[in-house]
């Protein structure tokens, strides 16, 4: 994944806005990321992944997601397909 690529769909928050806030801030727990623009706190689909890159940066290893950004979005539609998730956030609500 490249540092510019969202890893947070809901919110659209790159793998470089959490790589730089996670190197600032330095979270004692994964959950802490949701500080960062509110990323995992949408459809919940990135915070496996919000797991791991905070497991990478107590590594001292560099944050990276070992997949294409359209891999990533096509198995974020199958998880939204079968929990019924479909709600974006950022649209507003239908009547």
């Amino acid at each position: 994944m490249d540092p510019d690529d969202h890893v947070c769909l809901c919110f659209r928050v790159s793998l470089r806005k959490i790589a730089s806030f996670v190197t600032r801030e330095n979270p004692r727990v994964a959950s802490q990321i949701s500080d960062c623009l509110g990323a995992g706190t949408g459809c919940q689909w990135c915070v496996p992944f919000l797991r791991r890159l905070h497991q990478l940066h107590l590594d001292g290893k560099p944050m990276d997601l070992p997949v294409s950004p359209e891999e990533y979005a096509a198995r974020r539609a199958r998880y939204r397909e079968k929990t019924g998730r479909t709600e974006d956030p950022l649209l507003p609500e239908t009547p």
